[in-house]
């Protein structure tokens, strides 16, 4: 089959490789209908994180091809949704609420990679969710939103305690930022924040809920975001880069006593001064998302046509054109690029 390898930093490839077959009961194989470029495929590109030949693609939808003898949710033929992390659904994280910390987590890029013609998607029942039928064509971009950005701005969102009668601003206007908006508005955010410098990210920000836009970051955003809010800050924040900047962004841009969820993936590099985290008073809560959880939730409301995510993919291209596709992200000539089969 045909599937993306990035050899290097900055280096695409795609290239053939194994089908994948059934090795666990648990097991399926899906051959994938769309897949995606996530910012956080990014970091390799750019050389933040080691490369070497690495498997890449966590987002999928597509038709059960096959499924393990256990496997008792999904049967072939099912258009199914799927989780970037592996959960088997059945432990006490699990059954917690947080399928991102499963025993058996594993994140789909790396060892499966979803860029590609087929995936194996081990313990199926917990990371898969089948939709109600088979799609119209127009609704698979949304689909392919839910389990990855569309799950974690919400899972940012309900992070944060959004809820009616809210003040919420957004920092970051790229693809999880923007559903991070989205999320806000249908959890009754009475006011949503969008900081963007970006024109079209702004409108589609508008579109999907902001009631305001500002331009400023760092510090001045923090200010600007304080202004609006009385000089208090705003009740619930979403993060949604993971730089030092952007975090000390959403603290500086909290009320005492608010809420931040925060998904930007961070690295090594950033430190934060814990003096200001301590006296800033706000709760902190984020990570990777557990976008299983949200799952059948996000598609029911996709399915009935309540909100349309799939607005957010601005390019899309076949899968043998993935190099342009990472070219044009890390570019910001496009905020989210599908790739289709």
């Amino acid at each position: 089959m045909r599937a993306v390898i990035m050899d290097a930093p900055g280096q695409i490839d795609v290239t053939e490789r194994e089908d994948p077959r059934i090795f666990e009961p648990t097991d399926a194989v899906v051959r994938l209908t769309a897949t995606c470029i996530c910012g956080s495929d990014l970091w390799p590109y750019r050389g933040v994180e080691p490369v070497d030949h690495l498997l890449m693609g966590h987002e999928y939808v597509g038709l059960v091809e096959e499924v393990g003898s256990a496997v008792t949710t999904v049967e072939p033929g099912d258009f199914v949704v799927g989780s970037f992390v592996i959960s088997d659904g059945t432990c006490e994280l699990c059954r917690a609420g947080y399928p991102s910390k499963c025993v058996n987590a594993e994140f789909v890029h790396g060892g499966i990679g979803t860029q590609a013609e087929k995936a194996r998607i081990p313990y199926a029942d917990g990371t898969l969710v089948a939709t109600p039928g088979q799609p119209d064509d127009d609704l698979i971009p949304s689909l392919l939103a839910a389990f990855d950005v569309l799950g974690t701005g919400w899972f940012a969102a309900d992070a944060a305690e959004v809820g009616p009668g809210k003040t919420v601003a957004v920092v970051g206007d790229g693809a999880v930022g923007l559903m991070g908006v989205l999320a806000a508005k249908q959890l009754g955010a009475e006011r949503i924040i969008a900081m963007s410098r970006h024109a079209d990210r702004q409108v589609l920000a508008r579109e999907f809920g902001a009631t305001d836009v500002i331009t400023e970051r760092g510090e001045e955003g923090a200010a600007r975001v304080r202004e609006l809010t009385d000089g208090l800050g705003a009740h619930s924040v979403i993060e949604a880069v993971g730089t030092k900047e952007s975090l000390m962004q959403a603290i500086g841009s909290t009320r005492g006593g608010g809420h931040i969820g925060f998904v930007g993936v961070a690295h090594d590099d950033v430190k934060l001064p814990m003096d200001q985290v301590f006296f800033s008073e706000v709760h902190l809560h984020g990570g990777p998302a557990p976008v299983r959880r949200y799952l059948p939730e996000l598609i029911e409301l996709i399915w009935d046509r309540r909100i349309d995510p799939g607005k957010v993919f601005d390019l899309t291209l076949p899968l043998e054109e993935a190099a342009e596709g990472y070219a044009a992200m890390a570019e910001r000539r496009a905020t989210k690029v599908m790739l289709t089969l």
